[in-house]
Formats: C-alpha cells, structure tokens, sequence
C-alpha cells in the first residue's frame, strides 16, 4: 500500500490512513508512504536559499513544516512516543542545517546534497506514520528504505539495481511480514552501493512501491492517492469525466506518459514484469473501487477509455535535403537529444524533414545550435500533446476518421498513430485543448 503525500498532509489525513491499513491487516501490508503533502518542495526551496549563501533563511524557511509534523505526533502519540519523536525531529533539524551549510559551501556535489536533504521528508513521514500506527495498536515497524533499495550513483534519477535490492527486501521484510508486523518504508528515498543517500526521480514513491511488490511478488499493489483512480479525461476540463474501471498496463502507461498525473509508466514496470495488479484507490473515499492496472485489459465498446494531454509543448522542425535517400541522418538527430538528456514525445517523419516535440526545453538553445549543422531548424512553442488510449485503436477502422471529424474546424500539426497498438496521439495548440477534450470526450462517452 502506497499513500501519497496527500494522503498524509494533516491529522485527519493519518487518522485514515490508519482505517485503511487496519481494514486490510490480515492481508499482511507493506505500507510505502511520500513526504507530507509539501515537504519535498519546501527542502528543495531550503536547498536552492542555501545555494545562494542565505544559510539561517534556508534553515528558518523549514520550522512550519517540522511543526506540522509534531502537531501529528501531538494529536496520536502517548508522551513517551512524543519523547522519541521529538528526539528525531531534533536531530533531523541538526542534520539538515549541516547539509544546508554544506550546500551554502559547495564543500560537496550539490546534486549528492540535494538527495540528501530532500530525503527527510519520507523519513519524517515514515517515522510519523510508524508511531501513529503503533499509538492505534498496530504492530508497525519503521524500515529505513535507503537499507532495502541499492542504486546506482546517478543522483536525482537514480536507476535502482534489482538483484540485489530484491535480495534485500525479501531478507529484510518477510521475517516481519510472517511475524504479523506492518513495515513502513519512505517512498522515493534509496541508497547507492557506497551507501550515500539517492532519490528515484519523478513517481518515486510509486516506484519504491513496485519495486518492494515485486520483490516479495505481492498480491496486489495499491496507489492510495486524492483521485478515485484513472479517469477518463481531466476532471479540471470536464466535469463528465469518470473513472476507467479496468486498463491494461500498456493503456496506463500511453496515459501516465501524456499527463495523467496517476501514474508514471516507469514506476510501476516492477509491478508488470511480476504480472501484480496495481489498483488505484482515493484516500478520501476508500470504499469506491478505482481502477484496476492488468497485465491485459479488454476493449472498451467505443474502443477508447481516455484522452489525456500535455500543456507546455514546444514543436521542433527540422528541414534537410541531405535526408533523402541518406541513412544515418536520424541517428545523428537523436545524438544530439541524448547529450542534451532531453526526451523527445512524438516524432513524424516525411522524405526531407523530422517534426518532433518536447517538453523539456532546459537545453533548447544548444540542441538548436547542433541541429542546425544538420538542415533548417524551426521552433514552435505554445502547443499541447493530446493522446487517445485504448485497446484495438491501431485495429479499428474508421475510428480515427470519427476521432479527427469530430475537431474538424481545429488545425492539427502533428499526427504520430501506428506506432503503439494503443494511442493515437496528435498535436493542436494551446488555447484549443480544453476545447478538443470535451469535443472528445462529448462524442465517445
């Protein structure tokens, strides 16, 4: 059981994190929880103060959020409790204001430091979650995720390596497990071999979740987040939207990747290679079902189960008559994004040019700089990304003839379909994506 940081924002918050877990003891949890809802921004906001050399402000900028955290400990936990947890909390602060120094000093790699400092968030919360649930009569047990998760040192993103994480997760936990006690782990949190403190990136927690069901090939994982599952567009959007009961992993991930905020395809590929549901639940209202992720799903009746987007698109173009009959030109173009680490979304390609876009434009100025040695290259910003998923798309005729009749007043720049068995995906601008959604949606569910 995964909660996010949402999930363990407040009082009321733990109070039903508690009701959930206890609800399904006798199926033997492993509880995975993120940091307190706005904690890992407010360490990294502490982190980038620090950078600039202002030491007591990056230090200062934290005392709310520890006193959110001792309002938990105040509320659940019996005064000896309180006495050990304060214990933590001072020496968590200690730790951190060393760490900030460091920062403030470039004494270290900032990227060694940043992993670091915005680690205690799921420490704190794991600790506090512990305490909670041992305060309510649950034999919990705190498990320092960065002794179970071995990376490597790539800091910020760091790419766990299963053999020996398996081993030790299995080692670690099933004794617990088998003695009737709840682990609680960090999310997001791990360590590289040489023991330095590492994070997993975006989905992280996700992530640490799938990696800990599949090393003790759970019967199922839960993502208990704010949002009664996948839906079947952005809610924020269109008010119809509703929840997909069932998707397969390859429609979750197609969805996850263009901007369904649910799930990260990434984090819960441990979950799929050991064929382990994932279900998606809502804290706030844990007696509806949610989705459920399966290794196969079947088709929906009008084929598609959702549309989901990306704001913030930048179209690239890139025009070279040394493309024709040549090969070798798309290797050397995709060289260019891979120093630059930079993702691309969707490509199309015709004889003589490469349309491709991205959402990351950090290195935009430099990856134009180099395209540029390889033909005319155009930049397009303000565009979105939509993507309609769902079994047997590739498969249906007529279907995307229905799709694109229905916005056939909007210009479309960009079409990527074939690729996936699943997704249709294209590319309108910005000001006409809310639009195009509830067109979509209007006329498939």
């Amino acid at each position: 059981m995964k909660f996010g940081g949402t999930s363990v924002g407040d009082v009321p918050a733990f109070e039903r994190v508690f009701r959930i877990v206890s609800e399904q003891i006798e199926k033997n949890p492993v509880v995975i929880v993120s940091a307190m809802t706005k904690v890992t921004d407010a360490l990294l906001n502490a982190f980038e103060i620090a950078k600039r050399g202002e030491i007591e402000n990056a230090i200062l900028s934290l005392d709310e959020h520890f006193e959110r955290h001792q309002a938990v400990a105040r509320h659940f936990l019996n005064s000896a409790q309180q006495k050990l947890f304060q214990i933590e909390i001072d020496f968590a602060q200690k730790e951190l204001s060393e760490l900030l120094m460091r920062v403030s000093r470039r004494s270290l790699p900032l990227s060694m430091l940043k992993d670091a400092i915005v680690s205690y968030g799921e420490q704190l919360s794991s600790r506090l979650l512990a305490e909670v649930l041992k305060s309510k009569n649950i034999a919990a047990r705190q498990m320092d995720s960065r002794r179970l998760i071995v990376t490597d040192d790539e800091y910020g993103a760091a790419v766990p390596i299963w053999d020996e994480t398996e081993k030790l997760i299995k080692v670690e936990l099933e004794t617990l497990i088998v003695n009737g006690e709840v682990p609680v782990m960090g999310g997001f949190i791990a360590a590289s071999r040489s023991g330095e403190t590492t994070t997993l990136g975006r989905g992280g927690s996700d992530y640490s979740a799938a990696l800990v069901a599949a090393a003790i090939r759970a019967q199922e994982l839960q993502i208990w987040t704010d949002v009664t599952g996948v839906m079947t567009c952005d809610p924020r959007i269109c008010g119809e939207a509703r929840t997909i009961p069932v998707l397969s992993y390859e429609e979750a991930a197609e969805l996850a990747y263009f901007g369904a905020k649910v799930l990260h395809p990434k984090t819960i590929q441990p979950a799929v290679d050991y064929s382990i549901p994932v279900r998606v639940c809502n804290t706030f209202e844990p007696e509806i079902i949610g989705t459920m992720v399966l290794a196969e799903s079947d088709e929906a009746p009008n084929k598609i189960k959702s549309i989901a987007h990306k704001k913030n698109i930048t179209i690239l173009r890139i025009s070279s008559a040394r493309m024709l009959g040549s090969y070798g030109f798309m290797s050397a173009l995709f060289q260019v994004f891979e120093r630059y680490r930079t993702v691309i979304d969707v490509i199309s390609t015709s004889e003589v040019s490469v349309a491709l876009t991205l959402d990351n434009t950090a290195s935009l100025e430099n990856i134009i700089n180099e395209l540029k040695r390889l033909g005319e290259v155009e930049v397009e910003p303000n565009y979105s990304v939509i993507c309609v998923v769902g079994e047997g798309l590739r498969s249906s005729s007529g279907l995307a003839s229905k799709i694109f009749s229905t916005i056939a007043d909007i210009n479309i720049s960009l079409i990527s379909h074939g690729a996936s068995s699943v997704n249709l995906t294209f590319v309108v601008k910005e000001d006409v994506v809310s639009e195009v959604i509830k067109r979509l949606h209007q006329e498939f569910f």
